[in-house]
């Protein structure tokens, strides 16, 4: 070994300690693959000389090794490759014993497979999440994890990607010993004689693992190839298992799904980065305007964090319903398993105080609006809050559409001003549009960031307009699809062509499912109806204001809701038609294949405007937005990650040929004709907004 390989052999009182030391969380690089191989060569010899009888290998710092470097995955494979490392271990001469603290993920973990035994402290984190990032396992896990847990267990951990603790790997076999010190134990714990399981595929098991793919991964290809893997490991010999599972992960690894699966990953890291270092304000207290859903989720996420909410309501009766909401956001995590009754009950007396108006509150840290969606009532909520709180107290409107600097006119302090919209339910939706308004002070913006990750959430920068970046390509989504009912198509194809495309749902059945007043209420409010250079479809107007059907909330919508289950209805489809005749458009069929590339462009060109604006940042963050918020497929890598694949020549064909046939919907952004001009693509682009 060089004297800066990141991987150190010490060799003291009869063990060889291999420790890998390649911060923050010592992913298998090459260069710790080369250091690898060459503190085995000599703890070979340390051993043949007699100067060791075990192996300990751990990793430096917090972590032992957190997997294989994606990054690598879009190149050749280059030597020394894991899986032969991790063969060496397993017959190594002498015994090799796995010290794990902190994460032991992918590759780390099949480093610890291969060893003789595993020694875990408390809070290490164990499991082969290859499947995640759009790849199976590609150093023995699929061969090796079943031979020595089982086959029923080992198919779901890899299929899901999921990831243990100590304690559930204990009962499971995965780890020998949960120890404070692993290092020290390691050098101790008596080697088991333990010969692999032998293996018969368990067919409830397989069906279950490949149920449970198809629900929580749909259109994926990694899950199920995993599943294939571990069911080879029981039919075929080691070695030949072996060989498959490295011959599917390389076939993976280039792959398309891959590619936008590691795209994601990379996005995600580097939003929960953002506003690292710079100076935030703690956040302690916090005041929560609006008691409905919105306003109880999200101080209930609060509550969660150890911060003390005091949520404000109008009157008596809005409070009352205010603690209702709360009480039944704690019931649902006792029966989830997450609390207890008495932990709920406990934390929700502590850190909840109920309020009538502004008259008597704490001051707080921060306070949020969450109120109906209206100018005006958002302005006096600030008024009060501005009279009421310290100059100091950060301000934020959960608004989902309106102009955060027009809400913030008027305040003492304007730098203190922001927009936090959150996605219902708040508590669980992991995406935070964090809305940077003209006077938003650095400080105010380091704390929400700081904010989002206590949170858990990912915190996307966005700029002032109407809708930011995910509703205001929603609204776009959602007129393209309106006029392709208007030349032929029916809400049902629409939603069927999207969801085989992967979205979760098809635009109208979020429709029913969120309320068609919703949409109705934001159409009027941009007056689409008079608006001048605009293609106005009055179906979905038409809908609302003749027949009052609002979607699932009334039985009825887009769809027939009666019976609960959704149903075609003939009484939209004559409305279609009458709307085509009226509009002298002639119906013809339309296929899943056109409704799918028109309605992902028109995705694509208001993702392209908005960057063009300033509005996003980088194009990754646009595509976290619509993975996060709005349940595009993970696994497509996002609007602007498709943009790419597609190259930005031939978005500009398909723009071009629309605006040809309909220019008041689509006209090509000026970015756009620059990246095909240019021969270059978005992610180009990921360093900032090109200027």
């Amino acid at each position: 070994m060089s004297q800066t390989s990141p991987v150190t052999l010490l060799v003291e009182g009869g063990t060889a300690l291999i420790l890998i030391d390649k911060p923050p969380v010592n992913l298998a690089s090459r260069a710790v693959r080369e250091g690898l191989m060459a503190a085995l060569d000599g703890a070979e010899a340390a051993a043949a000389s007699g100067q060791a009888s075990r192996v300990v290998l751990a990793g430096a710092g917090k972590a032992f090794m957190a997997g294989a470097d994606a990054k690598e995955f879009a190149g050749a494979p280059q030597p020394p490759h894991l899986p032969d490392i991790v063969a060496r271990i397993a017959v190594f001469p002498i015994p090799v014993v796995a010290a794990i603290r902190g994460p032991a993920l992918g590759g780390g973990l099949e480093l610890a497979l291969a060893a003789r035994a595993r020694v875990a402290a408390p809070g290490a984190v164990l499991g082969l999440p290859e499947v995640t990032l759009g790849v199976v396992p590609g150093a023995g896990g699929t061969q090796l994890l079943p031979r020595l847990i089982g086959f029923a267990p080992a198919v779901l951990l890899i299929s899901e990607g999921r990831s243990l603790g100590p304690e559930e790997a204990l009962k499971l076999g995965l780890i020998d010993a949960v120890a404070e010190d692993p290092l020290a134990a390691a050098r101790e714990i008596p080697i088991p004689e333990r010969a692999p399981l032998a293996l018969v595929a368990d067919a409830e098991a397989l069906a279950a693992a490949r149920t449970q793919a198809a629900r929580r991964t749909p259109g994926q290809i990694a899950p199920l190839r995993a599943i294939e893997l571990i069911e080879a490991a029981a039919r075929l010999p080691l070695a030949e298992g072996l060989a498959l599972e490295r011959a599917t992960f390389l076939s993976l690894k280039t792959s398309d799904q891959a590619g936008a699966l590691r795209h994601v990953f990379f996005a995600e890291r580097a939003a929960m980065s953002r506003g690292k270092g710079e100076a935030a304000r703690e956040i302690r207290s916090a005041v929560v305007v609006g008691g409905g859903n919105m306003g109880s989720s999200i101080a209930y996420a609060l509550a969660g964090l150890g911060i003390d909410v005091a949520l404000v309501e109008t009157d008596a009766a809005g409070a009352a319903r205010a603690r209702e909401n709360v009480a039944r956001l704690y019931a649902e995590a006792v029966k989830r398993g997450k609390s207890s009754e008495a932990e709920a009950a406990a934390e929700m007396a502590a850190r909840f105080s109920f309020h009538e108006g502004y008259g008597a509150l704490p001051a707080a840290d921060l306070a949020i609006e969450a109120a109906f969606e209206d100018l005006e009532v958002k302005r006096a909520i600030f008024a009060a809050l501005d009279a009421a709180l310290p100059e100091t107290t950060i301000l934020a409107t959960n608004t989902s559409y309106l102009d955060v600097n027009a809400i913030a006119e008027g305040l003492r302090n304007p730098g203190r001003f922001l927009g936090l919209h959150f996605f219902s339910p708040a508590h669980l939706m992991k995406l935070l549009e964090v809305v940077k308004g003209r006077e938003t002070s650095p400080e105010t913006l380091a704390s929400a960031l700081a904010l989002a990750r206590r949170l858990k959430k990912i915190p996307v920068l966005a700029g002032v307009c109407d809708g930011f970046i995910g509703n205001r390509i929603l609204t776009r989504y959602r007129q393209t699809t309106d006029i392709l009912l208007l030349e032929g198509a029916t809400p049902w194809a629409v939603d069927a062509a999207m969801r085989d495309f992967g979205m979760a749902m098809g635009p109208y059945e979020v429709q029913d499912l969120s309320g068609l007043d919703i949409a109705y209420a934001n159409r009027k409010r941009l007056g689409w109806r008079t608006k001048p250079g605009f293609r106005y479809i009055p179906i979905a107007d038409r809908i609302v204001e003749e027949t009052g059907r609002l979607g699932r909330k009334t039985g009825a919508g887009w769809y027939d809701h009666g019976g609960g289950a959704a149903k075609p209805s003939g009484f939209i489809e004559a409305i279609l038609f009458e709307e085509s005749a009226r509009a002298g458009i002639r119906r013809r069929e339309i296929g899943a294949a056109e409704i799918v590339e028109r309605a992902t462009t028109a995705m694509i060109e208001e993702s392209l405007r908005i960057l063009e604006e300033g509005i996003a940042e980088r194009p990754s963050d646009v595509d976290l937005v619509m993975i996060h918020g709005y349940a595009f497929p993970r696994w497509r890598g996002g609007p602007m990650w498709l943009a790419d694949r597609l190259g930005a020549p031939e978005v500009l064909r398909r723009v071009e040929a629309y605006a040809a046939e309909d220019p008041l919907s689509w006209s090509p952004p000026e970015l756009l004709r620059r990246l095909a001009r240019e021969g270059r693509n978005l992610d180009d682009l990921e360093g900032g907004r090109d200027a």
